[in-house]
């Protein structure tokens, strides 16, 4: 169904180029601009698919006729999505874990020989290993800081176990103690910082189910999550020094 669209404004007189317009009902924008046809520019924009296209408008023409205000509306992916940003990475990847149980852990096979022999033979050659390892080997730095109780919780002792897979294929992990996080104010949710530019905070309910990622891109927002990576980077301890 083709959709009504009006216009927003011009800075064009009247040969309508450049010009804004609204999808009627939406909070969707259409841009009329000339277009991007230099392949050295299409090589410099990020994941511009075959069916995208990219214009050019003047500052002004923004500034002047786009939204003042906008309210906050989460942008939700899905699991799969989030998967394949972190398959696709730049240049890194950086996590922080702040829960004292994580229920998805609690359904494997690892978690249940965990409970018999208080280790885990853990499997080194299965997919998400394998594609660690070749992310490491392209010079991919993927890191987490784990947020410790003290004493340590189950699920605290099982992800100390963890580290052992996660080092082995590239990963560099460290550990905070919670008293510490709570000085430097860390946030209480877990989240990734994906290639430095964009957040994908991780939603649970009260059983510690994962429940949602949400997308944070503003570059504002962003800027606080890699000040809060900083600080609990410097402040936390290597995964081999950690209590066991």
């Amino acid at each position: 169904m083709t959709r009504r669209v009006r216009i927003v404004g011009t800075n064009s007189g009247n040969d309508g180029c450049p010009t804004l317009y609204q999808i009627d009902g939406t909070d969707t924008y259409l841009v009329q601009g000339d277009a991007v046809t230099d392949p050295g520019e299409f090589a410099q924009l990020r994941g511009l698919k075959d069916h995208e296209a990219a214009v050019t408008v003047p500052r002004a023409l923004l500034a002047t006729f786009g939204p003042k205000t906008a309210e906050h509306v989460p942008q939700m992916i899905s699991f799969p999505e989030l998967s394949r940003m972190l398959g696709t990475l730049e240049h890194s990847a950086w996590r922080l874990e702040t829960r004292r149980r994580y229920a998805s852990d609690e359904e494997t096979d690892t978690w249940a020989e965990f409970q018999r022999t208080g280790t885990v033979n853990w499997d080194l050659e299965d997919a998400w290993c394998l594609s660690r390892r070749e992310q490491a080997a392209r010079g991919v730095r993927v890191e987490r800081v784990r947020v410790q109780d003290d004493p340590l919780t189950e699920g605290q002792r099982y992800l100390l176990d963890n580290a052992r897979r996660n080092e082995a294929v590239g990963e560099t992990i460290r550990t905070l103690s919670r008293a510490t996080a709570q000085k430097l104010r860390l946030p209480e949710e877990d989240f990734w910082l994906i290639d430095s530019r964009v957040v994908a905070l991780l939603h649970f309910d009260g059983d510690d189910e994962i429940t949602g990622v949400e997308l944070i891109t503003d570059p504002v927002d962003v800027l606080r999550y890699c000040q809060f990576r900083e600080a609990a980077w410097h402040y936390a301890a290597s995964s081999n020094r950690a209590q066991r």
